[in-house]
């Protein structure tokens, strides 16, 4: 009975993290859309440049060594000495974690002049500086959320995510409004932003201190004899890449785009201003991808301890119908998205963006919605079976051939090569992952009708939305320009949703009952009902 209350209160806490952690995200893609209409292509070439360097510490060290810290305070708690041992994780850890501040911190402040250099432009180099302080904070984030989640305390951790997004959020707006309304100058707005995110780390920091104002979460001295402290420093640093490795991911093939789009463009003989606007408008299909991938991402934190107790679990059917289910969702929500917003993407990017340039790139760009669903939730998967490894490997080959790719295709191709070389990088990444989980689980995916009915409901939201568009054009005559997008784009995205989803429900693609398992998934087992009503 107590393993199940346990349980029980275990998924409350991961349900209630995970629809935090959902918020963050839809905060995080939705923000970048007035940004830009605030600084236009340029001032978002700048935040999107610097971006990636601050997000790699902050994402690795409070979501994957929080989680890492977490799941090792959890297992000393059935050792003998278990007070003792937390209390040398913690203390270790936090050193830890303290001197790979440090060293991050050094990086981005003092080396800030280099990697603006090689970045190609020199005017960034005050706001990696301005950044680099983000580092500064991450030790007692990680090791405060480390700590609440072990004891399944998940309040504090999610009310800390929500309040440091809308603090970020609210000043990097509030910022960008202000200074373009009198300076005017884009890199001044780049810098706000970024101490958007300091400031919004610090509004966590004071939270979760908050909260943890009766409890000493960093201990003391602790005993002399306390052994190696290398297995420790070991195991958190294995558990932190891998429970954050799907999300460096990204900010990998980010970084790589930061050190040579701009620069390769420069090569190629485009002209400064122009190759900053180009490389701001490549950088309009990450808040697109964000939001294509935001069910998969939810289903990813919400699989994890699902499938690590059935896994254990004795009996029963195991994670097997649990897997092929996220494999589905995943597959059919992505696949939605992305063909989605292929189709209406010229209406989509002025809607948002205020111009439709480089539609073409931004189309072949948001198919990275597919593979990167699959990876979002293969990883989770591998990662609640304990199979580390394979997948680390897997995604550095997914990085090296996005590297190589850009050097390819970018001269000849231009900004749509880094488009290319990204969804190279991912799609080789996503069937590697599934050939892998295949082989190690012996277990079909989805059967052959899956995927037929998947064809048939993407094949008549193309053909429908398609037909629509040229009626609506008709109709509309000379109605263009933003406002004729909204009225377009609109239009053509519900009755693209309704088709895609009728015939998904139509076709039961999911059962009523898998519909019930997935987030926001009761009403479409309504609607499925009551579709296949008989009569």
């Amino acid at each position: 009975m107590a393993d199940n209350f346990g349980m029980k209160e275990y998924m409350k806490g991961a349900l209630l993290l995970t629809m935090a952690a959902l918020l963050v995200k839809v905060l995080s893609a939705v923000y970048r859309v007035p940004f830009q209409n605030l600084v236009g292509d340029q001032g978002f070439y700048i935040y999107q440049q610097v971006y990636p360097f601050i997000s790699f510490f902050v994402v690795w060290t409070s979501g994957g060594f929080a989680v890492a810290i977490s799941k090792m305070l959890a297992d000393a708690q059935n050792m003998t000495d278990a007070e003792q041992r937390k209390n040398i994780i913690k203390r270790t850890v936090f050193q830890y974690l303290t001197l790979l501040s440090v060293i991050f911190f050094c990086i981005l402040f003092f080396g800030a002049e280099l990697l603006a250099h090689i970045m190609g432009d020199a005017q960034l180099s005050t706001i990696l500086r301005t950044g680099s302080f983000v580092t500064l904070f991450m030790p007692l984030v990680a090791l405060m959320k480390g700590h609440f989640q072990a004891k399944a305390e998940m309040t504090p951790v999610a009310y800390a995510q929500v309040i440091e997004q809308f603090v970020r959020v609210a000043i990097i707006l509030i910022g960008a409004i202000f200074i373009m309304t009198t300076s005017k100058s884009l890199y001044a707005a780049g810098n706000a932003a970024v101490i958007g995110t300091v400031i919004g780390e610090i509004a966590g920091v004071i939270l979760l201190l908050y909260f943890s104002k009766r409890v000493k979460v960093i201990p003391g001295k602790v005993s002399s004899s306390i052994g190696p402290k290398w297995p420790i420093i070991k195991e958190v640093t294995i558990l932190s890449l891998s429970v954050s490795m799907s999300s460096l991911l990204l900010l990998c093939f980010q970084l790589i785009d930061s050190f040579t789009v701009f620069s390769l463009l420069l090569d190629n003989g485009v002209a400064e201003i122009q190759a900053m606007k180009i490389k701001g408008i490549y950088d309009r299909g990450q808040p697109l991808v964000q939001l294509g991938v935001i069910i998969a991402s939810s289903l990813s934190l919400a699989i994890v301890p699902l499938v690590a107790y059935q896994s254990r679990k004795i009996g029963g059917r195991g994670a097997a119908p649990f897997i092929q289910l996220t494999y589905r969702v995943s597959l059919l929500l992505g696949v939605a998205a992305s063909i989605g917003l292929v189709i209406v993407m010229p209406y989509v990017n002025e809607m948002l963006f205020e111009t439709n340039s480089l539609s073409a790139v931004l189309m072949i760009y948001v198919l990275q919605i597919i593979p990167l669903s699959i990876i979002l939730t293969f990883t989770a998967i591998l990662q609640g079976m304990n199979r580390l490894k394979i997948p680390a490997l897997i995604l550095l080959v997914g990085i090296i051939l996005k590297f190589i790719g850009n050097h390819l295709f970018i001269p000849n191709l231009d900004v749509m090569g880094a488009a290319i070389a990204s969804n190279i990088g991912l799609y080789v990444c996503a069937g590697a992952l599934m050939i892998y989980l295949k082989r190690v689980l012996k277990l079909k995916l989805a059967k052959r009708d899956f995927y037929i009915k998947l064809c048939l409901a993407s094949g008549s939201m193309i053909l429908t939305v398609m037909m629509m568009e040229r009626i609506l054009q008709m109709a509309i005559g000379s109605f263009s320009g933003r406002i004729g997008a909204v009225f377009l784009g609109g239009n053509l995205i519900v009755i693209g949703a309704v088709i895609y989803l009728t015939i998904v429900a139509k076709t039961r693609m999911l059962a009523e009952k898998e519909w019930f398992l997935v987030p926001f998934g009761r009403r479409m087992a309504a609607f499925q009902l009551l579709l296949n009503k008989k009569k």
